[in-house]
C-alpha cells in the first residue's frame, strides 16, 4: 500500500470518528450524555473460478461466466477489501462502509466518478428517536432480496440473479418503526435506484418493508416504487433445526423481470456446512436473455471454517430455455443451454 493510500485511509477513519464524536454531543434535557464506541470491521475475499464446458480463454469470446454480479472472472481472480467504521451510541450513530477491488467496483456502480475512484458502499447516520422508531439518513444497502453485497452474509460466494439484477443500494431518508411482537415497519424516499452520491434527474422513489421475526427466524415484505416501476419482494428464512436452514426468496419487478430462489443449509460439524440454492428467473424486458426467456441456476456449495477464515467450494449449473451459451468464440455455432463452473473462494472477516 502507497503512502498516498494510507493517507487516504487514515484520514478517512479520521473523518469518521471526528464524526461520531460529535454525535455523542447529542443530548435531551433529560437525558445525561450518552456512551457510545467506534469499531471497525470488514473483509477480504478472493476466488479461483472455471467453466467445465466453455473457453476459460477471456479473449475467445466463449461465455466466461453466467450473467449474475461479482465471482464472474476467469482463472485466480479478487473479490474487494471491505472496510467498515462505525460508531454505535444510545441515541445515535453512523456507518462509513468503503470498498476496493473488482467485487467493490461492481457494487458501486451507480456512483459518478467525478475525478476520483467511486469505494463508498454505504455512508449514513441514524437517529433513535425512541425505543420503537429509527431515522437513517444516507446511502444504506438495499432492503430488498435475500443476498447482500458483503460475502461474509451470504452462504453461496456466487451471486443469484435476483440479487444481482436488484437494487443494490439506495441514498434516501427511511424511518424504520417497530410495532410489537415481532412485527416491524418501514417506510422510504429514495433516489433513484443505485443513485448513490445524488439524484441526477430529480426523481425519486418510495420504498417500504413489513417484517416479522421470531426466534427460529422471520419474514419480510418489501417493495420499491416509481412513476411505472414497481418491484415486490418477499424473503423468508427459518432455522428448522439446530442444524437445518431453510430460506426463500421470491421478487416481481414490473416489465423487467421475475423470479423465485429456495436455499437449504445443513451444518455437518461446527465447523462445516453445506447447501444448495436452486433459482429460477425470468426476463420479461431486462434483455439479459430475451423477452420470455428465463433461466435455472443450481449452485451446490460447502462452508469449511477456520478461525476467521471461511472456505468455500462451489459447483454451478446455469440452465437457459434456449441455446444462449457460446462454448467457442471461435465458431458462433457452437452454443447450448448449460454453463457448468467450478469455483474456491477464501473470505476472511475481521
Amino acid at each position: 500500500m502507497n503512502t498516498n493510500t494510507k493517507l487516504l485511509f487514515r484520514g478517512l477513519f479520521a473523518t469518521f470518528f471526528t464524526l461520531s464524536l460529535s454525535f455523542s454531543a447529542f443530548s435531551q434535557e433529560e437525558e445525561a450524555e450518552e456512551e457510545g464506541g467506534f469499531s471497525i470491521s470488514g473483509s477480504v475475499d478472493t476466488y479461483y473460478r472455471a467453466n467445465l464446458n466453455s473457453t476459460n480463454d477471456a479473449t475467445n469470446g466463449g461465455t466466461l461466466a453466467p450473467g449474475s454480479s461479482f465471482a464472474n472472472l476467469p482463472g485466480f481472480s479478487l473479490g474487494m477489501v471491505n472496510l467498515i467504521g462505525a460508531y454505535e451510541g444510545e441515541k445515535v450513530g453512523m456507518v462509513g462502509d468503503l470498498v476496493f477491488g473488482p467485487r467493490g467496483a461492481d457494487a458501486v456502480f451507480g456512483a459518478p466518478a467525478l475525478g476520483q475512484l467511486p469505494i463508498v458502499n454505504q455512508l449514513y447516520a441514524y437517529w433513535n428517536v425512541s425505543d420503537k422508531v429509527t431515522l437513517t439518513l444516507g446511502n444504506f444497502n438495499t432492503f430488498l432480496g435475500y443476498e447482500v453485497i458483503s460475502p461474509t452474509a451470504n452462504f453461496n460466494y456466487s451471486t443469484s440473479y435476483m440479487f444481482s439484477y436488484g437494487p443494490f443500494s439506495h441514498t434516501g431518508l427511511k424511518a424504520s418503526v417497530d410495532l410489537g411482537s415481532g412485527f416491524s415497519l418501514t417506510g422510504a424516499i429514495m433516489n433513484p435506484t443505485d443513485a448513490t452520491d445524488y439524484n441526477p434527474n430529480n426523481t425519486y422513489y418510495g420504498g417500504g418493508q413489513l417484517g416479522y421475526s421470531f426466534d427460529a427466524g422471520g419474514a419480510y415484505l418489501n417493495t420499491v416504487f416509481t412513476d411505472g416501476f414497481f418491484q415486490i419482494d418477499l424473503t423468508a428464512s427459518m432455522n428448522v433445526s439446530d442444524n437445518v436452514f431453510v430460506g426463500i426468496n421470491a421478487t416481481s419487478a414490473s416489465d423487467s423481470f421475475f423470479g423465485a430462489a429456495g436455499y437449504v443449509q445443513v451444518a455437518a460439524s461446527d465447523a462445516l456446512k453445506v447447501g444448495v440454492r436452486g433459482e429460477y428467473f425470468g426476463d420479461q424486458g431486462l434483455g439479459l436473455f430475451g423477452t420470455d426467456e428465463s433461466v435455472f441456476a443450481t449452485t451446490l456449495s460447502a462452508n469449511y471454517t477456520v478461525g476467521n477464515l471461511t472456505i468455500i467450494p462451489e459447483f454451478r449449473i446455469d440452465a437457459l430455455s434456449y441455446d444462449g451459451f457460446l462454448y467457442d468464440g471461435a465458431d458462433i455455432t457452437d452454443t447450448g443451454s448449460s454453463l457448468s463452473s467450478v469455483l474456491l473462494a477464501a473470505v476472511f472477516a475481521f
